[in-house]
């Protein structure tokens, strides 16, 4: 039977048990058998429609192969692994039911292997996963000083939990987008885990366009000193999607950075985005340098933004940190400048959209995916 800390909840000095309050304290599992049935009342779950996806939670997966799609490039190599392999949970392990139950169903992990140090991107495709209730599990690994950008793409039909593990040597300079493009009625539950070893670099990027409810989690661990994360996001959510996001950055070794910076927008009735980013400073992580922010733009009545921002310092000795959050509706401002000049209302509120989203897309580093991107937002725009 779970105890009180697989509940979310740790003994406090004078005996009775206190809900978690912080990331770094929670609990942690590779078994499914591990953790209470998901009520919706946990603290990881209870921003989530939890009903949606109990299959995925608490149910049965099937961990065979995903149906994958990789484009050839010189320094990667895409391979399947055996889940006995010492590079799996070298990055991080659950600390959800979700995760663990994808932990506990797949049957081999898909490697993605990066090396060399001149510039190359991959991109591995999912598809074809139907209704099925589905467990999968991935590692990018990164060799030391090598350098590469690493998409990861749903599309079509699916109903997966994941687990994503993300290994970046020393001096390596990596990117990874996941990019969720799901049919309207996918389900897609994801946690990504990162270790960054001694002057890494991950640039980690999630656009979430597709999908009925889509639920992806980043960890970070800046592990060794120097290590460095852009954490980024985007997101577009329609009538009755829910969109999902629960950044963790540990900084856990001296002069290590990140920059979060996650953007959405919103239209259409019962559309739902949720935003948790909680930072940890640890106390051997001296000189850090750290800032976290989140903006949602409202397009239309009937939508919802939940943003939550965490800073949790336990050394006096850092650099700067900070945090930030803001939802709201167009600058009118805006919208009467571009009026002003001739431009009709209709698309002078797709071109403030446009920019806004922009931000994000213009840093991925790929011309042809931020073009193929840009055209993704106007279509959602547009509505089509």
């Amino acid at each position: 039977m779970p105890t009180a800390e697989q509940h979310g909840f740790r003994p406090h000095t004078d005996g009775p048990v206190v809900p978690v309050q912080t990331r770094s304290e929670r609990f942690r599992s590779v078994n499914v058998d591990d953790f209470a049935q998901v009520t919706g009342r946990e603290h990881e779950w209870k921003l989530s429609p939890v009903a949606t996806f109990a299959d995925l939670t608490g149910g049965e997966l099937d961990g065979s192969r995903l149906e994958i799609e990789a484009t050839d490039a010189a320094g990667v190599e895409v391979s399947w692994i055996d889940r006995g392999d010492t590079r799996i949970g070298r990055a991080g392990i659950p600390e959800e039911r979700a995760a663990a139950n994808a932990w506990s169903s797949f049957d081999e992990a898909l490697l993605i292997a990066v090396t060399g140090e001149d510039e190359k991107v991959v991109a591995v495709t999912r598809s074809g996963l139907g209704a099925t209730p589905r467990a999968a599990h991935t590692i990018i690994e990164a060799a030391p000083n090598s350098r590469g950008l690493v998409v990861l793409r749903g599309i079509g039909d699916a109903r997966l939990s994941e687990n994503v593990e993300i290994i970046v040597g020393e001096g390596a300079l990596l990117t990874v987008v996941a990019l969720q493009e799901w049919n309207d009625d996918a389900v897609h539950l994801a946690s990504h885990f990162a270790r960054l070893d001694r002057d890494a670099f991950l640039k980690h990027i999630v656009v979430s366009l597709g999908g009925k409810v889509v639920r992806v989690n980043p960890s970070t661990h800046l592990a060794e000193q120097g290590s460095d994360i852009e954490a980024l996001g985007l997101y577009f959510a329609d009538a009755g999607q829910h969109l999902e996001q629960q950044v963790f950055v540990h900084h856990d070794a001296p002069h290590t950075r990140s920059r979060v910076t996650y953007k959405g927008a919103l239209q259409g009735q019962g559309a739902r985005t949720v935003w948790i980013g909680d930072v940890l400073i640890g106390n051997a992580a001296v000189g850090t340098d750290s800032y976290e922010q989140n903006r949602n733009l409202v397009l239309t009545d009937g939508t919802r933004a939940d943003s939550v921002p965490n800073l949790e310092i336990e050394t006096g000795d850092i650099a700067g940190a900070g945090h930030a959050s803001a939802t709201g509706r167009f600058d009118d401002e805006q919208l009467f400048y571009l009026m002003a000049r001739g431009i009709r209302e209709d698309e002078a509120r797709r071109l403030v959209v446009r920019g806004f989203l922009l931000e994000i897309v213009q840093k991925i580093g790929s011309p042809d995916l931020e073009e193929r991107l840009t055209a993704a937002i106007e279509s959602e725009l547009l509505g089509s």
